[in-house]
Order: C-alpha cells, then sequence, then structure tokens
C-alpha cells in the first residue's frame, strides 16, 4: 500500500493506477503485461524477449503445455482436437457435478425425493442435470474417439507406448466415472443397472472368498443399500476424480515431453520428429492455440446447453424397489456390449476376459515391431482395429433387449408402450392430454390431441407386433388382411381335420384398452387391460391380464415423433 501511495504521489492517480493495473495482469499471466495480452489478441509480433513463453514456465496451469506447436499438428487432421475437448468435457462435468453436490445427499432415504427437488424446485435444476448427464455421455465418446484416433494414426508408437498406456487408464475411468454416477438417482434404471454389474464380481475368475469380499466391498452389506450408495457416491464424487486428475496431468507431461505426433506421412519410418520443430514451422500456443481452444469450448458450450434444453432430457424413473426386477434391464450403452457377451457366453468366462482384454490393450504398443505409421504399411493392424470395432457394434446390439430375451407377449407390448424405465411416446404425452377414460389402440381422438395419438398409434404397432387373429379382429380400426397368420396347422386323419394351436409369442384375438385415470392431483394412472384368448381352449376362455403405470405432472419425459407427417 506504501509503494502505490508513494508512486500516486510521482506519478499521478491516473498513471499511478494504470501502472498498478500492469502490475496485476502481468502476475495472473505470469509475465504478460496489459500491451503484450493486447498485442497477442491482435495477432501483433511479440516484443524480446517474448513475454509469451513465460507462462509456460511460471503459470502452474500452462506448464503442463507446450509453448509452441508443429503448424502440422494445429490443423483438425490429424488430432481432430480431441485431447482438448476431452479435457473440456473434464472440466465441464466437474463444475455440474459440484452444483448437483449441493443438493443431493447420499441416502437411500431421501437420495430420490433430492433428485425431483433438483428437477421441479431448484432454479435451473433440470438444466444443470440434463447438462451434467449429456456432458457424461458426450465425455465418453470424446475420450473413445481420441484412442480411436491416437490407433488409426499410429501415434501410440515408440516413444509414446507409455503415454497410451496413461489414455487407455483415462479411458476405463472415464467410463467408470460414467458408470458410478447412475447409482446416485436411487431409481429403477440405476439400482438394477448396478445390481447387474456388480453380480460380476460372484463370477469373476478368483476363489469364492476373494469374490464374496469384492462384493462386499461394492455394496457395503450383503444387499445393496446404503452402505452401497454412500460408497458408489464417493467413488464418484473423490476417488474416481482424483484418479483421473492424477493421470490427466501424466498423460499431459508425457504429451509435452514427447511432442504431438505428426501426421504419419510426415515422418521417415523409424522417425519421430515432433520436438524437433523449425522455427519457420512453429505455432506458438500464446495465442493461436489458445484463442482456437477458446472456440472449441464456446462450441461445445452451445451445444451441451442447446441440447440440454430442446434435444436430449435426463428423466428420473421410479423409486428404487429392490423387490421388482424391470423387465429388459439394460446396461448404459457404452458399456452393452458386455452384456451382449453375457448374453452367450458364460459369466465367469466374459468377467475374466474384460480385464483381460484391457491389459492387452495396454501392453500393445510395447510388443509391436513395426516401425511404420503410414497407412499402406499397416494393413494387417489397421484391419484387425476395424473388425474389432465392427465386433463391438454387433455386441452393442446384442446387449439391447431386442436381442435373446423375449417375455409374454402381452407383457412385451406394456413394456414397448409404458416401460418401466425410459422414455416412451405415452409417458411424453403433455400432463394436459392425458383426459380421462377409456381409449382403443390407434384411436383417434381429434386434434386437441396430437401427442395422445401418436402413443395410441403406437400401441397399435405394438399390438400388430405381437398378436394374431382367426378372422375376427377385435380392433376394429384394422383390417384383417393386415393380420398376421398365427395358427400352426397340423394335418390329421387323411387331411381333413386341423389341429389348431396358437404360436406361445403371440396374443390370439386380442382386445386391449387404455384406461387413463387421476388418482390425485398431477398423478395419472394408466392401465391396460388385456382380454386374450386361451391358446388352449380358444373357444370358451379368455385369458384377462392388466399392466399398470403412474405418470406425474412433472414427469417430464421426451421421445421423437416417429411419424414424419405428423407433428408431436
Amino acid at each position: 500500500m506504501a509503494t502505490f501511495v508513494d508512486q500516486v504521489k510521482e506519478m499521478g492517480v491516473k498513471q499511478a493506477v494504470i501502472a498498478k493495473a500492469d502490475e496485476v495482469v502481468e502476475r495472473v499471466t505470469a509475465g504478460m503485461n496489459i500491451a503484450d495480452v493486447r498485442s497477442a489478441i491482435r495477432g501483433d509480433e511479440p516484443r524480446r524477449p517474448n513475454p509469451r513463453l513465460r507462462p509456460h514456465a511460471d503459470s502452474f496451469w500452462l506448464h503442463i503445455r507446450p509453448s509452441f506447436y508443429h503448424t502440422e499438428v494445429t490443423h483438425i487432421y490429424p488430432t481432430f482436437r480431441m485431447g482438448w475437448m476431452s479435457t473440456f468435457m473434464f472440466v465441464w462435468e466437474t463444475i455440474t457435478g459440484i452444483i448437483l453436490m449441493v443438493f443431493y445427499t447420499p441416502s437411500p432415504l431421501i437420495a430420490y425425493s433430492n433428485m425431483w427437488n433438483i428437477l421441479s424446485n431448484v432454479p435451473l435444476g433440470q438444466l444443470i442435470r440434463n447438462m451434467h448427464r449429456l456432458g457424461a455421455e458426450v465425455m465418453v465418446i470424446v475420450v473413445a474417439m481420441h484412442m480411436l484416433r491416437t490407433f488409426i494414426t499410429g501415434s501410440y508408437k515408440k516413444p509414446r507406448q507409455f503415454t497410451w498406456a496413461t489414455g487407455m487408464i483415462l479411458l476405463v475411468l472415464t467410463l467408470m466415472l460414467s458408470f458410478s454416477g447412475y447409482l446416485l438417482p436411487w431409481d429403477q434404471l440405476a439400482y438394477w443397472a448396478l445390481t447387474v454389474f456388480i453380480s460380476g464380481a460372484e463370477a469373476a475368475p478368483a476363489p469364492a472368498v476373494v469374490n464374496q469380499n469384492i462384493l462386499l466391498i461394492l455394496q457395503g452389506a450383503p444387499s445393496l443399500g446404503a452402505g452401497g450408495l454412500l460408497r458408489w457416491y464417493l467413488l464418484h464424487v473423490l476417488l474416481m476424480p482424483l484418479l483421473l486428475a492424477i493421470f490427466f496431468f501424466v498423460h499431459y507431461y508425457k504429451v509435452v515431453l514427447h511432442g504431438l505426433s505428426l501426421p504419419p506421412g510426415r515422418e521417415e519410418i523409424g522417425e519421430d520428429t515432433a520436438k524437433r520443430v523449425p522455427k519457420n514451422e512453429r505455432t506458438y500456443f500464446i495465442p493461436d492455440i489458445l484463442t482456437n481452444e477458446l472456440m472449441w469450448s464456446a462450441l461445445l458450450t452451445l451445444f451441451l446447453t442447446a441440447g440440454s434444453l430442446w434435444l436430449w432430457d435426463a428423466p428420473l424413473e421410479t423409486h428404487a424397489d429392490p423387490v421388482v426386477t424391470p423387465l429388459h434391464v439394460v446396461a448404459p450403452w457404452y458399456l452393452s456390449w458386455s452384456q451382449g457377451w453375457l448374453k452367450l457366453a458364460d459369466k465367469t468366462l466374459v468377467v475374466g476376459f474384460i480385464p483381460a482384454l484391457l491389459v492387452a490393450f495396454i501392453v500393445m504398443p510395447y510388443f509391436e515391431i513395426g516401425k511404420s505409421r503410414r497407412y499402406a504399411d499397416r494393413r494387417v493392424g489397421l484391419s484387425v482395429a476395424f473388425l474389432f470395432m465392427a465386433f463391438m457394434l454387433v455386441s452393442n446390439w446384442m446387449g439391447s433387449p431386442e436381442y435373446a430375451v423375449a417375455s409374454s407377449p402381452d407383457r412385451e407390448v406394456s413394456i414397448e408402450f409404458l416401460p418401466e424405465e425410459g422414455p416412451s411416446l405415452m409417458k411424453a404425452v403433455p400432463y394436459d392430454e392425458l383426459i380421462q377414460g377409456s381409449f382403443l389402440p390407434g384411436q383417434n381422438l381429434g386434434a386437441n390431441y396430437p401427442h395422445l395419438n401418436e402413443a395410441l398409434a403406437e400401441l397399435q404397432e405394438a399390438v400388430l407386433r405381437h398378436s394374431c387373429t382367426m378372422g375376427n379382429p377385435r380392433i376394429t380400426t384394422i383390417p384383417a388382411d393386415e393380420w398376421k397368420e398365427c395358427r400352426v396347422q397340423t394335418l390329421a386323419d387323411g387331411g381333413k381335420q386341423y389341429n389348431l394351436a396358437f404360436k406361445k409369442d403371440v396374443m390370439p384375438d386380442p382386445y386391449i384398452v387404455l384406461e387413463i385415470k387421476e388418482v390425485q392431483p398431477g398423478l395419472m394412472r394408466l392401465t391396460l387391460n388385456y382380454e386374450v384368448l386361451e391358446p388352449d381352449n380358444p373357444n370358451e376362455f379368455r385369458a384377462k391380464t392388466y399392466w399398470t403405470s403412474y405418470l406425474h405432472a412433472d414427469s417430464n419425459y421426451k421421445e421423437e415423433c416417429r411419424y414424419a407427417n405428423k407433428k408431436c
């Protein structure tokens, strides 16, 4: 303070304030004063010695970034900016996660109500949750694409083997960080997805006592409950981010140490000249790379915000119920490949194979003998990579509910129309369109109910997929010739008699009614009533079943319209 007073006496108030501001800016930027910042923004040549290099030596954040890059790696190809976008997404998830933590308590007694409070009462709560959930999905995609780009361009080869290894660890941590957040809402989707996941501990190829203790650590108790929720919460907000941050800095350090690899055709075979950058081919971090990354940050922020507002929602399912197992429990899309493997192979084999596959990916660069990074010299490796990607896509499809898992036809229709978890056209109908009454599949209620009309049309399609008739369809809006022939006919007595039996995966001659009734203000009960011919006695008996679901006025489900010529 005394120094500033002396400056005022010597220079006057205006000049003293300017000098003090200049000093503060230089300290904040670790070496650049106001004039240097202005010249960097304008793109002017720096003064000598170049003050734009000092932040890379003195700044806490910029010391992990190179002071200059080879111009070849500043274009979209070959880096595609995936590394920077991965870093941005981690920061994005940290900020939005901290905001959500303020309103959340990791207890089964109140966690679910906390989620409703965030969605209904906290200002911008639903937007922040959508941003956090969408950000997690985008982060998984970006990190996976970053690793794929690294493999295709051969950037994992010597001397970057350890950089690749840390990248693989970061990919696994990203998957675990995203998945560990699945349990926190304590809804049906969270509870049963995690239940299926941790059940793998019992099937691990290890002694039973080891598996039991691992299961106990993951669950926090003999069954998943308060202890398990607290442990996965700590994993999600503390341990996983801490480990990810540590390997993040190690990864960046190795990138700075070896430099960003040049395009495969830019170097001679076996050479690595990324660190030897001629002066005429240098692009300095300040201002060119910095402003470029700020632009990508702005674009990602726009995409995530707009997507969370208008294109994507993170709906909350019903409260976790350990007694009721939802039909077609599915893993997150980025782990559904493992669920597909479980449908075809022994659980112990799958649980043992996954970590072995991870280890193989990590050590792969240390055993590959090929020195060339050029595409023409890596036909076998690239072919194997593309075959593996195709295999993973097929495995993801196998992990979907449509593959190798089926229930009774009436329940399949109910799950498609009113799923226990996830959105549907019926769940997306605005609450003010849910008029009380009974409705048939395909019924049109007029122009005032476009969303409900869409849902009833979808119900009609679902019924058609799982039904057949004896020639007298009970759903009068569907022509008889559109129904499938579902009778299995067996000739007997010289072809004069038939044994009529119905296939087990269809409903003979169904009569289905959707009943909507308000059970309390803001809560509708939706009931699908089924009346179906009994296959063993079709002329005398009709089996009756029903399926019930509830929709709250604040459920906030969204679903794309499936009919291009209609609006919803």
